[in-house]
């Protein structure tokens, strides 16, 4: 077997830079063998970027390739982001009932000696008409004030609450594209014009019309729908997830804010309309919206209609990108010396910022499965079978905002919760739950992107039913819950005295040696920290 020294990324944008970056920090120890990575992208091909949310996986990447908070923050207009907060999922507008729920990244209280608190708040014990989320975490609360998850004197990617980020995907793909060649990949700028294969099925070279053919050892495609290599010239098959997930059109708009200081919201909004769902989301000078939906439950006016009216005056003069989303994923993303990431591989719709999780996840496991000695095969096989898995995961977790739904004002509300469309998985993870709550027994945590918090989060704020068994309470415990419970409102009150807001603390990051007067002196949140 020859040993994998040349690796040529075809493709640049997100996946391919990360992707790029990740590899050339984890194999630079082996450049003193001769392993050395380039990456080709057209001039021509602008990035998708639908949505521009992540998960708090992210910080960790950052972390391990090497680029510091304050640095992303400031180039790539990010801002804070805290969770989701879904309005309308889970009944219609103007019902009786809650308007929202929220998803927060911060886990659930539990201090040593504290039981879980789930089965004593569905119980009851934390007070009438308390949501889950608030509960059990003081992230809401924070968010809802509009707090930002961190203090100026903590360090990178650290603070009291968990969070990801909002950011502006083309400037993320330019850093990253800046980072990768400080770390020593090869930047080339050309169009593909085909791909050829050797006699044994590997791909023998990419050639392109500014260098002509490219040769390497391995090749990952971040040509995204497109599947240049993995899709065209590979022949890998697709399994659409479109039974289940019936979004395939979406609209994006930029709007700008309506003053400089306009308060930023540290949460994705997501609003849910009659054939779809808006995403909100606040950068540092503007918001990034958009409207995804059905093409079997709307026509392409209707959604500019859902858009516009969701906007506002605002949208008078503007016209939205309109995209078409391929939603599925490839089994075989790695076959002989070739391997998909990004959108090449797979794409499931952005409500819950799986897209550049996937991305990670597909970095991290190359990087860990890498085949320094040209056996493909074992890797392949290993790569594949993960990868499949969390797909597999991701779209039972999407399809529960859906399908838990009490909507029936609308065809796509109706047919996501009809039970032909909601996968047997799904199904029978609802039937054990009926009795109990979801627990991490029922999750392996090497093949899933969300922890069972986020599970629990979801389908409490969806107002499902879990039936407990008598034997899920302790009674002796019943004093010291409802005590967490009131220790939790109580730290939530002196967190948001602690916490700067949202702005203040961008604004820090922004302008290097600034100190607002809001940012508060630090105190320790102890165990109850979530």
């Amino acid at each position: 077997m020859k040993k994998v020294t040349q690796i040529l990324i075809v493709g640049g944008g997100t996946a391919g830079w990360l992707t790029a970056a990740f590899l050339a920090k984890h194999l630079a120890s082996q450049r003193d063998y001769g392993i050395q990575i380039r990456l080709v992208e057209s001039p021509e091909i602008g990035i998708i970027g639908v949505g521009e949310g992540s998960f708090p996986s992210i910080r960790g990447t950052l972390a391990a390739i090497g680029i510091d908070e304050a640095r992303f923050i400031r180039e790539c207009h990010a801002t804070f982001k805290q969770g989701i907060r879904f309005d309308h999922w889970v009944r219609p507008p103007h019902s009786a009932g809650a308007e929202h729920y929220f998803h927060p990244f911060s886990q659930p209280s539990q201090r040593t000696g504290t039981p879980e608190l789930l089965p004593y708040w569905l119980h009851g014990l934390a007070g009438k008409n308390i949501a889950f989320a608030q509960a059990v975490s003081m992230q809401k609360l924070i968010a809802d004030q509009g707090r930002a998850p961190k203090r100026s004197s903590d360090k990178d990617f650290l603070g009291p609450m968990n969070y990801a980020y909002h950011f502006d995907a083309g400037r993320f793909a330019t850093l990253l594209a800046e980072h990768g060649k400080s770390l020593g990949v090869k930047h080339l700028l050309g169009n593909v014009e085909h791909v050829s294969l050797a006699d044994n099925g590997d791909i023998a070279a990419v050639h392109t019309r500014e260098h002509g053919a490219l040769h390497a050892d391995l090749f990952i495609d971040c040509t995204g729908f497109r599947a240049r290599l993995i899709g065209e010239a590979l022949r890998s098959p697709f399994t659409s997830v479109s039974d289940s997930l019936f979004v395939d059109r979406a609209l994006a708009i930029q709007v700008p804010y309506a003053t400089a200081q306009s308060p930023i919201p540290s949460y994705t909004i997501s609003t849910a309309h009659e054939a779809g769902w808006t995403w909100d989301i606040g950068l540092q000078s503007r918001r990034g919206i958009g409207y995804v939906y059905s093409s079997r439950h709307s026509s392409d006016e209707q959604a500019e209609q859902v858009l516009r009216r969701y906007v506002g005056s605002a949208m008078a003069e503007m016209q939205p990108r309109k995209l078409t989303l391929k939603l599925g994923y490839r089994p075989q993303a790695w076959i002989n010396n070739c391997v998909a990431v990004g959108l090449s591989g797979g794409f499931l719709e952005p409500l819950e910022s799986s897209g550049v999780g996937l991305i990670e996840t597909a970095a991290y496991l190359l990087s860990y499965l890498f085949p320094f000695n040209g056996e493909f095969a074992a890797s392949a096989k290993h790569f594949n079978h993960l990868m499949t898995q969390r797909y597999d995961r991701i779209v039972d977790f999407i399809k529960l905002h859906y399908c838990l739904s009490q909507r029936r004002d609308t065809a796509f509300w109706r047919d996501n919760t009809d039970a032909s469309s909601i996968p047997v998985s799904l199904q029978e993870k609802l039937a054990m739950w009926r009795c109990r709550p979801p627990s991490r027994l029922d999750f392996i945590t090497d093949l899933e992107m969300y922890p069972p918090s986020s599970w629990q989060y979801v389908l409490y704020g969806m107002e499902y039913a879990t039936q407990l068994h008598p034997s899920a309470l302790d009674s002796s415990k019943l004093v010291l819950v409802q005590q967490e419970f009131q220790n939790i409102a109580n730290f939530s009150q002196r967190a948001l005295a602690d916490l700067p807001e949202h702005r203040a603390l961008i604004e820090h990051y922004c302008q290097k040696g600034q100190n607002p007067a809001n940012l508060k002196k630090s105190f320790s949140y102890g165990q109850i920290m979530a």
